[in-house]
């Protein structure tokens, strides 16, 4: 496997051995391009065109930051072939000057491709990131979603803390192309 954006042991083992057969949680990696991450990751928004190149370069730059946890949900192919990117949830920490120095996990782009959706496999990321946050010294994790999603989110745990507010800086699109 290439280099992990960030250590696998920050995953919890007890996320990693709850997953079906077949299918492994992990850290991001350089050659995950090559296996679907942009496909499954579109569950959510577009993407644009991004060449091999850029997404190297971007992973690079988040890996250099050390504070950009991306973890993968990969299932292996039945024929042995390979695996393909079938999950994906982002962790970044905020480093905050109240609650003593405190971090907050913000959780963005939970993608699951839609074929494996009703799996369990979002709850599996979200327990994932969780661990991670906790790991890292996090004291809350937070995310926005739609009003169409908010149950799942109850349902894993999170409760409605506030209002998310948004401010644009691209011309106008419409929600699902701004994401």
């Amino acid at each position: 496997m290439a280099t992990p954006l960030f250590s696998p042991h920050l995953i919890s083992p007890t996320v990693t051995s709850s997953l079906p057969p077949g299918y492994t949680i992990r850290p991001l990696s350089r050659d995950d391009y090559h296996k679907g991450f942009f496909a499954c990751i579109q569950v959510l928004t577009s993407t644009g065109d991004v060449s091999e190149a850029r997404f190297l370069e971007r992973y690079d730059y988040m890996k250099s930051l050390g504070v950009h946890y991306f973890v993968v949900i990969e299932r292996q192919e039945e024929d042995g072939s390979g695996g393909t990117i079938v999950g994906t949830g982002t962790l970044m920490v905020e480093r905050k000057f109240i609650h003593d120095l405190g971090s907050v996990a913000h959780i963005e782009e939970i993608a699951i491709r839609k074929e494996e959706q009703g799996k369990g496999l979002g709850l599996k990321m979200l327990n994932a990131l969780s661990s991670i946050a906790k790991e890292v010294g996090c004291y809350k994790s937070i995310l926005g979603c739609s009003p169409a999603n908010e149950g799942f989110y109850e349902k894993c745990g999170f409760k409605r803390g506030g209002l998310d507010m948004n401010q644009y800086y691209e011309e106008e699109k419409g929600a699902w192309e701004r994401g």
